[in-house]
């Protein structure tokens, strides 16, 4: 489980999650705005006190097609910083699967084009750095990641060389 010492814990309550096939939905709505519009709609860069997001995508591991996906993301220097989380499901979302196959993906930011990533999981006190500054953005984040039987892989997006 996450160390936990975020808003829910010390104020006893769960911070409250909408419906599971609202959550579903609303990712799907989203995807197919981006596609829509061709990353103009949907796709916004983090700023301040809020994390950004972008279109994400790897190469199948049983397909080796490529699948997109919209995730949530902050910068840390030249990385992205994302969490594997599938809407606080207890399931591990496909994209983080197929990073773990296939770690080589492509990103589209708000604005720009897409360029190539190499992903890996943060460990140890990278993770902790990274999961700390998430809190800063998400004040319930460790309630959130409370209701998840496994540790919430923090993912990070290094720019492939």
């Amino acid at each position: 489980m996450e160390k936990s010492s975020g808003s829910a814990e010390a104020s006893g309550r769960m911070p409250r999650l909408q419906p599971r096939w609202f959550i579903v939905l609303f990712w799907k709505v989203h995807r197919a705005l981006v596609r829509i519009t061709g990353g103009r709609s949907g796709l916004w860069r983090p700023r301040d006190q809020n994390w950004g997001t972008l279109r994400l995508t790897t190469i199948g591991r049983r397909s080796g097609e490529d699948r997109s996906v919209i995730v949530g993301y902050y910068e840390d220097g030249p990385n992205l910083v994302t969490m594997a989380m599938n809407g606080w499901g207890t399931a591990e979302p496909a994209w983080w699967l197929n990073l773990q196959a296939h770690p080589e993906a492509r990103v589209q930011l708000a604005g720009r084009t897409g360029h190539t990533v190499v992903a890996h999981a943060a460990e140890g006190a990278e993770r902790e750095r990274l999961w700390d500054r998430w809190r800063l953005l998400d004040t319930d984040l460790d309630g959130y990641a409370s209701r998840r039987p496994m540790q919430t892989a923090v993912v990070v997006l290094e720019p492939a060389s």
